[in-house]
């Protein structure tokens, strides 16, 4: 029988329940054991893909295509959990599911209702994403929200219904929750108390917590907590600040023993730990010297998450090449209103490298095209993704071969020069959501390219996510005036990655390699980018 882990939390959001759920995910394979994440997330959207990266931050791609929460990517960059469509599960799945087999009938007759209709959908769900990973020994199933959220209770429900009928041992609630700082740094516990109270009322007693603080708490302040919450004592953690990475979460959890009251919980029997590429990580994390600043030119920049796994990409590839890597988060729309000089260069310390990341619709566009003018120009690395890649092919066309109205058609429906296009297939696609080129695709590297340096092979897998594509009937051009096209689709009918001869580092993707970097092996080809911006910086000083 698969044990089954609940994660959920209280008292406010964004206390990290990603990070704890994936940092138990680790430990536990770091045990030897074999775990499956699943996020539950209580929005209607059936998935994240048609929200606004400015409302839940970015949306993470899995290998079959699913557009997911951000919170997968933590899952993904933590552990090797199998991920996929049935690892994201939302109110608009569940609803539109039992809504459906309402209209035909299925329920013979009765009154659909909320429970048991919802809740028995949800764990339907759940259990469905234990089965597709047949040798999976630990489902981690992290609940979104904060536990009083309306939205959130039929998961609660399904969670207390499915710890009651797993029985004690094969199914955990782990709750985070936040014990604030007054002034005087006193640390108050009567907000988890609450919080506790609150699952409770949902019939949920939590069998482990852990407590988000500024310090590691005192054993004081654990028993007082255990005592007002039914809680062991051994079972009350501190997820606490550090001002290192979130990747020493794991390692922080494994000092104080958590995975070991996991197992014991659980029934499991102990095992040695193995966690050595945790702490090789850390140990490349504390010996990285000198520092490359890096320009990620892009439209969503007021929210952090909205990049989210290109910035933990970058970081990770700092690890492997012993750089610190500060990322200076410019606003393409402010290269529009000045020059590139400006904003990149010559005011101030200059960026040593550029990365233009995905996006969608026409604000920022120049700005971003001058950006990649200023790197080709002054010689400065460039990655484009994505976007990144088109904004390379709209330069080039532009301020190389003299089409100054050269564009893509999603900006510019009426250019001349429409160098990036539609596939022909979907220029008929009316609806939105899940309607683009998604998720893992073969890409053919050309020989000698940076492309396939990078990756050391001539076949890559990789995940897309876009509609726009580099427009054939532009390729004797741009190849005959200096662009190399660098990798393509294994039938050649696509262009994948175009490369800047006669430059030190210029290379852009049509797919999304960051969502495939992980912190104890970074994406090949942000490492060469990295290795390249570093080599620069070390060729200046000479």
């Amino acid at each position: 029988m698969n044990k089954f882990i609940f994660v959920s939390g209280g008292v406010c959001s964004s206390l990290g329940k990603g990070v704890s759920a994936s940092s138990i995910g680790a430990l536990l394979e770091g045990r030897g054991l074999n775990v499956c994440m699943v996020k539950c997330d209580p929005y209607i959207n059936v998935d994240a893909g048609t929200m606004s990266p400015y409302q839940h931050g970015e949306v993470y791609v899995t290998d079959d295509g699913a557009e997911t929460d951000l919170d997968l990517g933590n899952y993904a960059r933590f552990t090797n959990s199998p991920l996929s469509l049935v690892n994201s599960i939302t109110t608009g799945q569940v609803y539109q599911s039992v809504i459906s087999k309402e209209r035909k009938g299925c329920y013979l007759g009765h009154c659909v209702q909320v429970i048991p209709h919802i809740t028995d959908e949800i764990k339907s769900r759940i259990l469905s994403a234990a089965k597709a990973a047949p040798d999976t020994d630990v489902v981690i199933v992290e609940i979104g929200g904060t536990v009083g959220d309306i939205e959130s209770i039929p998961f609660l429900e399904a969670a207390r219904q499915l710890i009651h009928e797993l029985g004690k041992g094969n199914a955990l609630s782990v709750h985070l929750t936040l014990i604030p700082e007054v002034a005087g740094g006193e640390l108050k516990t009567k907000p988890t108390q609450h919080s506790v109270k609150a699952m409770q009322e949902q019939g949920i007693q939590p069998d482990i917590l852990i407590c988000r603080a500024p310090v590691l708490l005192e054993e004081s302040t654990r028993r007082k907590i255990s005592s007002f919450t039914n809680v062991d004592f051994n079972a009350v953690f501190t997820s606490y600040d550090v001002d290192t990475t979130i990747y020493e979460i794991p390692l922080i959890f494994f000092k104080q023993e958590l995975d070991q009251v996991v197992l014991r919980k659980m029934g499991v029997e102990s095992r040695h730990a193995e966690l050595d590429a945790w702490h090789n990580m850390m140990e490349r994390f504390n010996a990285r010297q000198g520092k490359a600043r890096i320009g990620i030119v892009g439209k969503y920049m007021e929210l952090n998450d909205s990049y989210k796994s290109v910035y933990e990409a970058l970081f990770h590839a700092s690890l492997e090449c012993g750089i610190k890597v500060e990322m200076v988060k410019i606003d393409s729309s402010r290269i529009e209103e000045t020059s590139a000089d400006v904003v990149l260069g010559k005011s101030g310390e200059a960026i040593d490298g550029i990365l233009v990341p995905g996006g969608f619709g026409q604000r920022g566009i120049n700005g971003m095209v001058k950006a990649a003018a200023w790197a080709r120009e002054n010689k400065v690395p460039y990655f484009g993704i994505c976007l990144g890649m088109q904004i390379m092919v709209i330069d080039w066309a532009r301020n190389i071969l003299g089409w100054e109205d050269a564009d893509s058609t999603e900006f510019n429906k009426k250019t001349k020069h429409p160098v990036v296009s539609l596939l022909e297939e979907q220029n008929d696609v009316k609806n939105y959501g899940g309607t683009m080129r998604l998720g893992k695709s073969e890409s053919v590297a050309e020989e000698g390219t940076r492309f396939m340096v990078a990756y050391s092979e001539k076949s890559v897998f990789e995940r897309h996510r876009h509609r726009y594509e580099f427009a054939n009937r532009y390729r004797k051009e741009m190849t005959e005036s200096g662009l190399r096209l660098a990798a393509f689709t294994p039938d050649g009918g696509l262009v994948e990655s175009v490369e800047w001869n006669d430059h030190p580092w210029g290379l852009g993707v049509q797919f999304h390699p960051e969502f495939k970097s992980k912190p104890t092996a970074a994406n090949p080809l942000f490492r060469a980018f990295i290795a390249a911006v570093k080599a620069a910086k070390e060729e200046g000083k000479a």
